[in-house]
Order: C-alpha cells, then sequence, then structure tokens
C-alpha cells in the first residue's frame, strides 16, 4: 500500500471504495445505494470523494492521519460518523449534518468543544481521550444522551450540562475533577442512569480518592443505575446511602445548633454585663427625671395660682426653650420661679450627661457583639464545608492540650516583632482562637506535587528538599479587607489560578511571608490611611485591633533572591518554584533605624505554583496596645461600680456623683407630698382646686403610688393628664376622653395598652420607661385610637423586635413628627412606608418568594428546604399566578419580610415547604388550607402559643426557635405521625407533655426554656426512635443531679445529648447511678399523675430495683402497704423514710441490713481496713468479736419505722439477724424471715409486741441464751424444715401459743419434753422428724400439754387424751416389770428418765410415700441404731 502522503484524490477514493468492496468505476452508480463506509488504518489522510455517497448514513474512519474534519457537506443524510484515533485538533465542518445523532471524535487532538450548536438531533457524542479543559458548547444538544468525555483535562463540571436533560450516560473518568461540590451539578440531570468517574481503562478522578465518595455520588444521584461499571441498582445500596447521608446532615445540624447556642449564651453574658453596667446611670436618670418632674408641677401650680385654676402647663412640656422664656415673663414670685428654672436646667444637663453614659455603653455593647458574632460567623460556615464534602474537609478548635496550637501560638509569638509595631502603639499579640484545617482535596494535590518533585531529585537530596518545607503566614491583600467569603474559598478551594490572576503582574505568585510585620503592617498602614481624618484615638486603634492570620504549609522548592528590576513571574524566573525578597530590599514605611537584627530574617516569598501553598490554620488575635480597647468588661468595670456604692471616692463616676448630689440640693428643695393609693372623686376636685369636673383642664398625679383611674372619662374638659412615676400596668381607665392632648404615663410597669381608647385629640403621648414588649399589638391600639398624635416617646421599654421598631411606628402613625424626641425626616417617613408595604403578603410577593420544583434538591445542607428551593428556583416576577398557578406553588420562603401576620395564603393547597422566620408574628393563623406542609419554620418571630397545625399530619419538621412559646393546643402532635424533627429552642416552655404520642420523631432541639421538673422526661420514654435531644439552658439541669446520666438513663436510644455524643462509658454509668432505682417519677410515669398523697398501696414487684428514692416523703405519708417482692434491693433505703407503712413485703430480694451499707473508709490503710474484718488480725492486736460489735452497736440506735407491723423478708439470703437491725423495729407484729440462711435467732430482744415470728427453711440447729432471754409476747414461732436437734432455751415464751417444728432433726424424746414449760400451747407440729418414728411421741404430747387442741394438723380431743393416758400407764407398768425402779414418781414427768436398751432393727418395710414424713434429712439402712 502506497504511503498516504503521495496519494493523490482519485487514489484516496479508489482506496476508499477497494476497503469497502465497491467498484471505483461504478461508485457514479452505486454511490447512490450505499449508506455506510469504513476505513482503519492508513490509506484516507483526507476527508474526500463523499459527494459520491449521497444517501450515506454511517462513516467510520478509525487511525488515519487526518488532521482536519472536512469534506462533510454533501452527507446531508449522515446519522453515524466515527473520526477517532486521528490528529484531529478541533471540532469543524459539521454543520450540514443536521442529522447526526452519533459523533465519536474520541482519541484526537481536541482542545474545545465547539460548532456543535446546529447538532440539534445528536443523541451520542464520544471526545474521551482528547486535551479538552471545559466543558462547553453543548446547550443546544436537548436530545443528548450518551456523553463520552473521559481522559481529558476537565477539572469543572459548573452549570454546563444543566441544558441536556436527556442525558442517560455520562462518563468523566480520567479528568482532574476533586470536588465534591462538582459533582452536585449532576444532579440536575433527572435521566442520568449511568455515571462513570473512575473507569479501570482510565486514570483516577483525584475526588474519587476522596472519602465517602461513592456514598456522595449515590445520595444526590438515586436513579443511578450503574454507577463506576458497576450495577447500583439494588434498593439496599440507595438506602444505605440515604441512611449515611440523613445521618450526617443529623450530626451537622446538631452541631450547628450548639455553635449557635453558644453565641446566644455568650451574647446574654454581653447583654447581662450591659444591663448591670447600665443600672446606674438609669437609677441616675429616673431620679432626676422625677425630680425635675416634680419641679415642673411646682411651677405649673405656681403659674395656675394667678388664674385661679391649674390650667398653666398644656400643650407642651415646661422645660421646652420657648416654655422656659414665657416663664420667665411671670412676674408673681420672680425669685422662685427663677430658682425652679435654674435647677430644672441643671437637671436636664445631668440627664443629658447620664443617657450619654448609657448611649457609649451601647455603643461598646454592639462593638462587642459585633466582633462575637464575627468570631462565630467562621465556624458555622465551615461546619457546612464539612457537611458538603462529607468529612473531607475537616476543622477543630484547638486548646492548650494539643501540640499543634501550642507549635501556631509560639510561631506567631516569635514572628512578631515589637519594634517593627512600635509606631502603631502596638506592644504585643494576644491569640485569640486557632483553628486547624485539613482538606483532604488540597491535601492531595500537594503531597502529589511534592512527591514529583522529590521523583525528579536525587534520592540522597531528598531529605534537603523535605526541609524547604515551611510554615508562613499568607500576605493577604492590603487594599481588600479579610472578607468571610474569600477565606473561606481559600480553605475550601485552596489558591487557584483564578483568584491570582486578578491581581497586578508582580504579584502573580502567592505571597507569603515568614514576618507578622510583613504580612500585617501593610494592612494596618492602609486602614489608617483610609481613615486618616478620625479624631479619636481609640477608633483609630479600633480599625486594625483584630486580625486574622492565615498560616500556611509551603515547599519552596527552589528559591533565588529577586532580582531589582524584573517584575516577579513564572516567565521571568522559569526554572524556579519561588522568588524571595528579604525584608531590607522590600519597600515599606515603617522601614527605618531598628534596634533589633530581626529584619536579617525575615523575607517575603512569591511561590509560583498555588497547588504547593497549603492552608493549615486560621489564627485569630488581638493587638495589646497602649491605648486599652473599650470593653463592657473594663470601662465602666462592675467591680468599680460596686465599689463606688461603698466607698464614692474610689469610683470612676465620684466626681459625677458628687455633682449630681449638689444638683440635687440645689433650691428650692420640694417637700414630698404624701403618695395616693387611690383616687376617688374628692380627690380629684381637690387636686384641680374645683367643684366641676367639666373645669378641669389639668390634672397631675405625677409620683404616687396609683395603679387605677376610677370614672376618668367624667373629665370632659380634661387636655392634660400626668400619671408619671406609679403603678400603672394597663392604661384601661384612660379612655373617652375627647379633648385629651397630652398624657405622661412615663416611669410606671405598663405591660400593654389593651382599653387605651377614645383619644382622638391626643398629640403628645409619652411612654418611656414602662415595660411594652408587643410592637405590634401596641402599634395597632395607637393606630386605631391615636389619630391625631403628633410626638410619641417609646424608649427604655423591653420591645421584642427593637431593630425595626421605629420604621413600623412612623409607617404606621403617618401624623407623626417626632418619635423618641428625634424628628422624622421625608426621607425617613418614605423609608417607613416602603416597609410597611412590604409587611403584607401580596401577590408579588408570592412570586418573588416562591418555587413549584416538586421535589427538594438532594443537597446535603442542613437549612430549610424552603430556602434552598427558592435560591435554586424562583418564580421570578414576570410571571402572574393564576388559580391554577396558585397550586403548582410547592415551597414558600418568606424570611425577614417583617409580617406581622399571615394571609393570602387560602390557594397554596400544594405548598410542602414554608419558611417565615424573623418576622412579627404573634399568632399561627393563616396557614389553615396548607394541610399538604411537610416542613414549617417559624424561627424569630413572638408567638406564644403552638395552634392550628393539628391537620397537618404530613410534616416532617417543625421549626419555631426564638419565640416566646409557653405550651401548645392539646393533641397538636398526636396526629403527626412523620413528624421527625422538632426544633423549640429559646422559648418559654414549662413541660414537655403532649409529646407523648410523637413516635417518629428523632431530633428534639428544646434547649433554652424552662423546664425544670425532672419528670417531664418521661413524657418522651416511649419516643424509642430518638437520637438527638438538646436540653442545655433549661432549670432541670441544675436541678437533677447527674442530670446528663439521668436523661441518658431514662432514654437509652439517645445517640446524642446537648450537642455531645454518648460515650458507651455514659451508658454503663447511667446505668450504675440509676439502674434499678425506684423514684417518684417512675411512679408518676406508671400513674400518669404525680398526686402521690392519695396513695395507700405501692406495689412494684419484679422490677430489678435495687435503691428507693422516693422525694418528696411527705407525698407519700398515706402509704401503708409496700410490695416489692423479687427485686435487688440490699437494704430498705428510702423506705424508712416513709412514716405510715404498716406491711412491707420485700421477699426475693439481697437484703443484708436495714439501713444501706457504709461506702468503704478509703482513707483507711490495709492493715486497718485487715483490724476491723478479723477480731484478731495476727499482728499482736485484739479486736472485739464480731458479735459483740454488732450488739453494742445494734442496742444504740434508734429506733425507725414505727408504724412497721408487718415484715415479709424470705428468701433474701439472711445469715446474720443482728447485722439485719431489727431491734430498731419496735412496733413489729409479725415478722416472716423464711428461706434464708439464719443458724441463730438472735438480735430481736427490742422486738417487745411480736406476736409471730416465721423462720421456716433456714439452717437453726439450737438456741443460745440471747435467743429468748426477755419475756416475749411470741404467740406462733414457725420452725420448720430446719435443723433442730435441741429445743432448750424456750421457757421465756410464756404466750406462745403455736409451735411449728416440722422437718427437723429432732429424735431424742427428752428434747421434746422440755416444751412443758410452754403451758399455753395450743398447736404443735413435729411430722418430719426422727422422733416420729416412735409412735409413742404423740400420747406422750397429749398426755403433758394439757392446753394441746392441735398436734401434726389432727384435732386433740378428749378420747386421744383418754387413750394417751392409757397407753403411757401401760407401757409404764411393763417399764416397772422390766426395771427395777428405785423410787416411784411422783407425777408423770418421771417417765421421761426412763432409759430403755436400744433395738436394733435390721430389716423395715415402709408403705409407700411413708418417706415423705421422715424428711430429706433422714435415711434408713440396715442395722440403724435407733
Amino acid at each position: 500500500m502506497i504511503e498516504s502522503e503521495n496519494l493523490n484524490q482519485e487514489e484516496i477514493i479508489k482506496e476508499l471504495c477497494l476497503c469497502n468492496g465497491l467498484s471505483y468505476e461504478m461508485v457514479g452508480q452505486e454511490g447512490s445505494d450505499t449508506s455506510k463506509l469504513e476505513m482503519f488504518f492508513l490509506g484516507y489522510p483526507r476527508i474526500v470523494g463523499l459527494s459520491l455517497f449521497p444517501n450515506l448514513t454511517s462513516l467510520t474512519i478509525v487511525a488515519q492521519d487526518i488532521k482536519e474534519i472536512s469534506g462533510l457537506e454533501p452527507c446531508l443524510q449522515l446519522k453515524e460518523l466515527w473520526i477517532a484515533e486521528c490528529c484531529i485538533e478541533k471540532i469543524e465542518g459539521l454543520q450540514e449534518c443536521r442529522n447526526l445523532e452519533k459523533l465519536y471524535l474520541y482519541f484526537n487532538k481536541i482542545s474545545k468543544i465547539e460548532n456543535l450548536e446546529k447538532l440539534i438531533k445528536l443523541k451520542v457524542l464520544w471526545l474521551n481521550h482528547n486535551t479538552i479543559k471545559n466543558i462547553e458548547g453543548l446547550q443546544t444538544l436537548k436530545n443528548l444522551k450518551d456523553l463520552n468525555l473521559a481522559g481529558n483535562l476537565i477539572n469543572s463540571i459548573g452549570r454546563c450540562l444543566d441544558s441536556n436533560e436527556q442525558l442517560e450516560r455520562l462518563n468523566l473518568s480520567g479528568n482532574q475533577i476533586c470536588s465534591f461540590k462538582e459533582l452536585t451539578n449532576l444532579t440536575r440531570l433527572p435521566c442520568l442512569k449511568d455515571l462513570c468517574l473512575n473507569d479501570p481503562q482510565y486514570t483516577t478522578n483525584p475526588v474519587c480518592l476522596l472519602c465517602n465518595y461513592s456514598t456522595h455520588v449515590l445520595y444526590h444521584l438515586p436513579c443511578l443505575q450503574r454507577f463506576d461499571t458497576l450495577d447500583v441498582s439494588a434498593k439496599q445500596i440507595k438506602e444505605l446511602a440515604d441512611t449515611t447521608a440523613m445521618k450526617k446532615i443529623m450530626y451537622y445540624n446538631m452541631r450547628i445548633k450548639t455553635l449557635q447556642r453558644h453565641l446566644k449564651e455568650d451574647l446574654e453574658k454581653l447583654n447581662d454585663q450591659k444591663c448591670k453596667l447600665q443600672k446606674l446611670p438609669e437609677e441616675r436618670v429616673k431620679l432626676f427625671s422625677f425630680v425635675k418632674k416634680t419641679l415642673e408641677r411646682e411651677l405649673a401650680e405656681l403659674k395656675g395660682s394667678g388664674k385661679g385654676h391649674s390650667d398653666g402647663s398644656n400643650n407642651s412640656k415646661v422645660t421646652d426653650p420657648e416654655t422656659l422664656k414665657s416663664c420667665e415673663t411671670v412676674t408673681e414670685e420672680p425669685s422662685l420661679q427663677q430658682k425652679i428654672l435654674a435647677k430644672l436646667n441643671a437637671l436636664n444637663e445631668r440627664v443629658t450627661f447620664w443617657n450619654k453614659k448609657l448611649d457609649e455603653i451601647e455603643a461598646i455593647y454592639h462593638i462587642e457583639v459585633k466582633q462575637k458574632k464575627k468570631s462565630h460567623g467562621l465556624l458555622i460556615p465551615l461546619l457546612l464545608i464539612e457537611l458538603e464534602t462529607v468529612g473531607n474537609f475537616h476543622f477543630e478548635e484547638g486548646t492548650r492540650s494539643d501540640d499543634w496550637f501550642n507549635f501556631c501560638y509560639e510561631l506567631i509569638l516569635s514572628r512578631f516583632c515589637a519594634w517593627d509595631f512600635r509606631t502603631y502603639g502596638i506592644t504585643g499579640v494576644k491569640v485569640k482562637r486557632i483553628i486547624k484545617v485539613n482538606n483532604r482535596i488540597l491535601r492531595l494535590k500537594f503531597e502529589e506535587k511534592f512527591q514529583k518533585f522529590l521523583e525528579n531529585e536525587d534520592m540522597h537530596d531528598s531529605e534537603s528538599y523535605r526541609r524547604m518545607l515551611e510554615c508562613l503566614f499568607y500576605v493577604f491583600d492590603p487594599e481588600v479587607s479579610v472578607k468571610k467569603k474569600h477565606l473561606l474559598q481559600i480553605l475550601e478551594k485552596g489558591f487557584k489560578d483564578s483568584e491570582t490572576s486578578k491581581l497586578p503582574l508582580k504579584k502573580e505568585a502567592i505571597i507569603v511571608s515568614n514576618s507578622l510585620s510583613i504580612s500585617e503592617c501593610p494592612r494596618i498602614e492602609f486602614l489608617q490611611q483610609k481613615h486618616k481624618d478620625e479624631k479619636k484615638i481609640s477608633l483609630k486603634h479600633e480599625l486594625f485591633r483584630h486580625g486574622i492570620l492565615l498560616i500556611t504549609k509551603v515547599f519552596l522548592g527552589q528559591s533565588v533572591q529577586a532580582h531589582e528590576k524584573e517584575s516577579i513571574s513564572q516567565s521571568n524566573y522559569p526554572m524556579v518554584n519561588s522568588v524571595f525578597i528579604p525584608r531590607k530590599y522590600l519597600l515599606n514605611s515603617v522601614m527605618g533605624q531598628r534596634n533589633c537584627d530581626c529584619s536579617v530574617r525575615q523575607c517575603k516569598w512569591f511561590v509560583f505554583d498555588h497547588d504547593l501553598v497549603l492552608p493549615e490554620y486560621v489564627v485569630e488575635f488581638e493587638y495589646i496596645t497602649m491605648v486599652k480597647a473599650p470593653s463592657l468588661f473594663s470601662v465602666f468595670n462592675n467591680v468599680i461600680l460596686e465599689e463606688s456604692k461603698k466607698n464614692p471616692e474610689v469610683s470612676v463616676f465620684s466626681k459625677d456623683l458628687k455633682f449630681d448630689d449638689e444638683v440635687i440640693k440645689m433650691e428650692p428643695r420640694i417637700k414630698a407630698r404624701p403618695k395616693l393609693i387611690s383616687l376617688d372623686d374628692k380627690t380629684i376636685l381637690s387636686l384641680a382646686k374645683t367643684s366641676v369636673y367639666s373645669h378641669i383642664v389639668s390634672l397631675n398625679l405625677h409620683g404616687n403610688s396609683l395603679s387605677k383611674l376610677r370614672d376618668l372619662s367624667k373629665l370632659t374638659g380634661l387636655r392634660k393628664l400626668n400619671i408619671s412615676f406609679n403603678e400603672f400596668t394597663c392604661l384601661d381607665d384612660v379612655y373617652h376622653l375627647y379633648n385629651l392632648e397630652y398624657l405622661d404615663a412615663s416611669h410606671n410597669h405598663v405591660i400593654t395598652l389593651e382599653g387605651f381608647r377614645g383619644l382622638m385629640k391626643l398629640k403628645h403621648l409619652d411612654l418611656s420607661w414602662n415595660q411594652l414588649k408587643k410592637s405590634g399589638n401596641e402599634i395597632n391600639m395607637l393606630c386605631k385610637h391615636t389619630t391625631s398624635l403628633l410626638t410619641l416617646d417609646i424608649q427604655h421599654n423591653p420591645w421584642q423586635k427593637p431593630a425595626t421598631l421605629r420604621l413600623s411606628v412612623i409607617g404606621r402613625l403617618k401624623t407623626l413628627t417626632h418619635l423618641n424626641g428625634v424628628f422624622i425626616s421625608e426621607e425617613e417617613a418614605t423609608a417607613a412606608m416602603k416597609f410597611i408595604a412590604g409587611t403584607r403578603i401580596t401577590q408579588l410577593s408570592l412570586l418573588r418568594h416562591s418555587s413549584t420544583k416538586e421535589e427538594r434538591p438532594r443537597i446535603l445542607s442542613i437549612w430549610p428546604s424552603a430556602k434552598i428551593l427558592t435560591q435554586v428556583s424562583k418564580l421570578g416576577p414576570h410571571l402572574h399566578l393564576s388559580g391554577n398557578c396558585y397550586l403548582k406553588i410547592t415551597a414558600l420562603n418568606l424570611d425577614g419580610q417583617h409580617l406581622f401576620e399571615i394571609t393570602n395564603l387560602e390557594k397554596l393547597e400544594n405548598l410542602k415547604w414554608a419558611s417565615f422566620s424573623n418576622n412579627n408574628l404573634t399568632k399561627m393563623e393563616g396557614l389553615e388550607s396548607c394541610i399538604n406542609l411537610e416542613e414549617l419554620t417559624l424561627d424569630g418571630n413572638c408567638i406564644s402559643k403552638i395552634e392550628g397545625i393539628s391537620k397537618m399530619t404530613k410534616l416532617t419538621r417543625l421549626s419555631i426557635n426564638n419565640n416566646l412559646l409557653t405550651g401548645w393546643e392539646e393533641h397538636t402532635f398526636d396526629n403527626m405521625l412523620h413528624l421527625h424533627s422538632l426544633s423549640l429552642e429559646n422559648n418559654r416552655i414549662t413541660s414537655l407533655s403532649g409529646l407523648q404520642k410523637s413516635f417518629t420523631l428523632v431530633e428534639l432541639y428544646i434547649s433554652n426554656n424552662y423546664i425544670a421538673v425532672n419528670q417531664e422526661m418521661h413524657n418522651l420514654k416511649g419516643l424509642c426512635n430518638l437520637v438527638i435531644l438538646d436540653m442545655c439552658g433549661n432549670i432541670i439541669i441544675w436541678n437533677q443531679e447527674n442530670y446528663r446520666l439521668f436523661v441518658i438513663f431514662h432514654l437509652p436510644e439517645l445517640k446524642a445529648l446537648d450537642g455531645i455524643p454518648i460515650e458507651p462509658s455514659e451508658t454503663d454509668s447511667a446505668k450504675d447511678l440509676f439502674g434499678g432505682r425506684l423514684t417518684s417519677d417512675m411512679i408518676a410515669e406508671r400513674q400518669g399523675h404525680s398526686n402521690f398523697k392519695q396513695m395507700q398501696e405501692l406495689n412494684w414487684t419484679s422490677s430489678s430495683i435495687r435503691t428507693v428514692d422516693l422525694i418528696p416523703v411527705d407525698q407519700f405519708r398515706n402509704v401503708c402497704n409496700v410490695n416489692l417482692q423479687n427485686n435487688h434491693l440490699t437494704s430498705f433505703s428510702g423506705l424508712i423514710y416513709l412514716p405510715n407503712v404498716k406491711v412491707l413485703c420485700l421477699n426475693y430480694n439481697h437484703i443484708e441490713s436495714i439501713m444501706p451499707r457504709l461506702k468503704p473508709q478509703t482513707h483507711l490503710t490495709s492493715r486497718q481496713l485487715l483490724y476491723q474484718k478479723v477480731p484478731s488480725s495476727g499482728y499482736g492486736q485484739q479486736g472485739i468479736s464480731k458479735t459483740n460489735r454488732d450488739i453494742m452497736s445494734s442496742e444504740n440506735l434508734p429506733p425507725i419505722m414505727h408504724s412497721l407491723e408487718v415484715l415479709h423478708l424470705g428468701y433474701n439470703g439472711i445469715c446474720n439477724l443482728i447485722q439485719l437491725q431489727l431491734n430498731r423495729l419496735r412496733n413489729l407484729k409479725f415478722l416472716f424471715l423464711q428461706g434464708n440462711e439464719i443458724s441463730q435467732v438472735e438480735g430481736l430482744d427490742n422486738l417487745v409486741v411480736l406476736q409471730e415470728l416465721v423462720v421456716d427453711h433456714n439452717r437453726i440447729r439450737s438456741f443460745n441464751d440471747s435467743a429468748f432471754a426477755k419475756p416475749s409476747s411470741l404467740l406462733a414461732l414457725h420452725l420448720e424444715e430446719n435443723r433442730l436437734r435441741e429445743l432448750g432455751k424456750l421457757q421465756s415464751l410464756v404466750k406462745l401459743e403455736k409451735l411449728f417444728l416440722g422437718y427437723n432433726k429432732i429424735q431424742d424424746i427428752t428434747e421434746l419434753e422440755k416444751l412443758d414449760v410452754i403451758s399455753t400451747l395450743r398447736e404443735l407440729t413435729v411430722y418430719g422428724n426422727p422422733i416420729c418414728r416412735k409412735m409413742l411421741h404423740r400420747h406422750m404430747l397429749i398426755f403433758r400439754l394439757p392446753n394441746l387442741q392441735m398436734l401434726d394438723g389432727s384435732p386433740v380431743n378428749s378420747d386421744d387424751r383418754a387413750k394417751a393416758e392409757f397407753h403411757l400407764a401401760e407401757l409404764q407398768a411393763k417399764k416397772n416389770s422390766l426395771i427395777p425402779v428405785t423410787h416411784s414418781p411422783m407425777d408423770g414427768r418421771s417417765f421421761g428418765q426412763v432409759k430403755t436398751p436400744p433395738i436394733e432393727i435390721t430389716n423395715v418395710l415402709l408403705p409407700s410415700g411413708f418417706s415423705h414424713y421422715l424428711g430429706s434429712d433422714v435415711t434408713l439402712t440396715p442395722e440403724v441404731e435407733v
């Protein structure tokens, strides 16, 4: 085959025909029938001859030396084109191929996607293995379904594929995509089913090396069927990705809320400090205002006395300049009036002075608030980036315990030279916070390039290059303040080329320095130059006091010193990595004569490769200056204020306070009048100095103790009313005063203007220094009832929305000319009108702030869906909502619109996501028709109750933070079967009752409320899905001891509490501390109420209870029966404090003592502990025996549980009755101790009223001397199933009537004879003892116990007694005949002394079941001697 370069066009066509089985001679005829041509491997260097094939639909050209696309103009029917593995450098020549559906241009040299605009039918486009850097030129390809851009140089996706909504397959493997954010752009491709970013045939995208890469993609693209050549269509795979993503969203939502809570706590501390500092100035202002108003009243009365009635001061205040001048003209008592006026002027000056101090404190407060917000403002965006990158971007705040923190701290101090900053008055630097940033994306880039650099060098030099790694300060552009957005962009994306390309040529590289002065001084100089006209030195220092440093890890590589005349650019230094300039060559205004050698080491570097500068630490610092910073904790320091009360001489205000006293003492000194508590007709007429109500024009009630104004409407002619400095909480008595023009109600306790009506002529109203809060309600009242108002003063009230208060008032009260003493300009009035117009929901506002997206975008974000959707997709103001369009609205975001009410939403029936945060809403009204809501956000309003949402059964998220909530309607949450997130932070909620049925709840944020009682936790015990709970700032935290463990124990499913993950060790500690603890809360939870006073029985069996803690005990005073059987109690625990318990059942526990065992004395030595445990330790020291110790301690203990009469302690493993301390139960009548391991009956001496004792099934062998030493009231004694062989020491049981001795080991009849001493015995059992095998025992016992009525369960009658006497008489006669008797018995008792010879039994046949009567301890064997 001939070389392609030498072929002419005819030969090329011949080769084309030959390869496709066509005849060159017949091509003119056959060409029109050919629809497919193929050319592989050389022989076709140019695209020629295609005009011969007008119906060609498929053309394949592979591995040719073609350099351009041309000659395709005749191929109008072409549908499939392959020009692969050629040398194409540009996409061109395809404009006429408008029917093209498949285009394969892989393995070429194409660098740009272009000239495809007219190929609107294109479905398949392969541009893999080219040199393309950007995705572009695809906007018109609406039908594109398969796009292959693998093996290129693409690093960004952006919005370039948004138009290709039909795209199903996309291959971007082998590119340079490194950010998860780029991949989220693919979420706008709804048909995408096959995505490949890590095809094994190509190199790996950097993004594929990141953690959670697969999870991120599968969460954001749930419709994918194949991913990276693998099948991911299984439902379980998608669910796993969704679950992982949701967990991360919940986790970061919790962390962000924790940060917001910390900020709020810091701001509250600042506000508390501000209030403390303002206390003194406010007290002075109130004092001077009181004196001033008193003087004004005196002056008015003085003027009015010349006219005969009190009408002297009308329409305006006396202290106004014009009024003062007019007063000077009064000739009556001029000297007194002049003194009053002089004192009024002095008082006004003092009020102005202290008001100025209040303003100064307020200004400093706002500065510190701004700084706090700025400091916190960086953390939340960092957390959001961490969430978006699924943890590949991570940050942490450092502490002194972190090595890296100390490293940065020392680095900053070592790089600070005081000499460099002396001209600015800076003496030092204070590090406030250090944040470590770990950006895995940038770190991988850095390490990759650094490793490549090392691989290109000799191995023995590698270590020296590693030493070129430096920690340097990034030098920000001094003319651009360090904006948060710019800093975050650097931390997330690094120092991109796009960032540096905007700079001048000399700053083309990344600038870093090893000196703090080189980094910071240009910024300081720029700020000083910018504000050189400022006169205040303190303000000058405040410009640069706070700053941010960015510490970077830098690889300097081959570095050379810059030449003086050459600009610093890569082209001028082609063979180096960085250029440096020593300090001495830098032109800087601070350079000059120096007394230190720091400048020798100080340099500025210019690094050309931005990937070799890795941002690692963000440092927030503050300069220490010779002029101290104004601070709430330094200026007007509270300590100083406290000292001023004790010793005014040392106070910073001592001179001012002295001057205040001088002003107060100025003449005239008005004598205090008696304070009025109530007002009647006589008093009113007396004050007005008239006898006719209608003649009263002015009424001054200043400085009294009035809280009500009775029948004030009678004063029909009243024009001026002063009720300042009284005790009014409302003004409902001020109504229908149609001529009233002036009202001063300042310095009261007014909380509402309800009832304030009918004041249509009122022009001047002073409501300052009251307790008004709800701006919307109060403005509405003024709008309705004061239509002529000119001046209004509402300062010093705790308004809920103070920021927008002024605009709200001016916009609503259109007649006002002055507000709070400040003139209202036309510009301000216009702005207020616009503001008010924007506070209503209109069609335009709905258009601007809504979206019609059907599904929530799958974005890793914690923001409300309404906010996300309206930012991504808005309806645009050019659209007009018709009735049908209203139904399409799914998302509505009206945050920060200053709404006073929600209206005009009746048609939004399909609204799913709505947000109304940061408005002035007071009620949850206007949402009744929005029953399909899934998310509702109402943060930052003035809502006091959750109501009207019980029908929103589809609600999944509800957030009403920062409101005035006190509770919710009954059954509000009962039907919300999908609610999984509820956030009610910073409200006034006192109870969690009503959440018991919110079984789907996963997250509950209720921090900073008023929840105080630990019983509230039981309302959450049934919420088995609850994993995140935030209760910080509630009273329960301080009220409940071991609060955290208490909550963890009662809510075992929790994973995080108060923003802190729960560790397994905490769960174990909670179980140890609260496990098995019977508390009032548990009882309340079971009963459904906490009213224990009516409770008489407490039954809590088989519940693993270890301790009893019933508080308050007084609530359980009526409990008389307690059953705690089958638990784990070791003592009576808290039961000893129940005053009226009569019956106590503690069977099947582990009772060791009535009182809890004392904790071991850890301060004792091992030998001392050994002495305590062993009576004689073996070291020569003898101790008291254990028995004696117990007896001594038990006898001295005071009695307890005085009402207890019946005690059950069966099956507790008790072995020592003395240790049990039963002697303290002095009124015990019935004691049950069966089934224990008792070997001695002891420690019961003080139970003098005990009537029945049950010790069956124990290990008692005999009774010692102390068992029944004292005469006892015992009537019944149960000793069955023990090991008794002897029955002595029972003589003190003088009242015993029942004795049960069955199944013991009594085998000698003489032991039964010892029962003679119990003459009162009426019932006796001895069956199951060895003695019962002798048939004589029954007759003997009946004979010897004359009062016996029941023996072994059988009644004893007269016949039994006769038989017993006869049998024993006969037996006695036999014995007398066999054995010589030395003396005759006086009575039957001598019978027991006759001993018969032993009988040898060799064989015994027993009936079946007879062994039951012998007991388990008796066995019969041959040749047993009995």
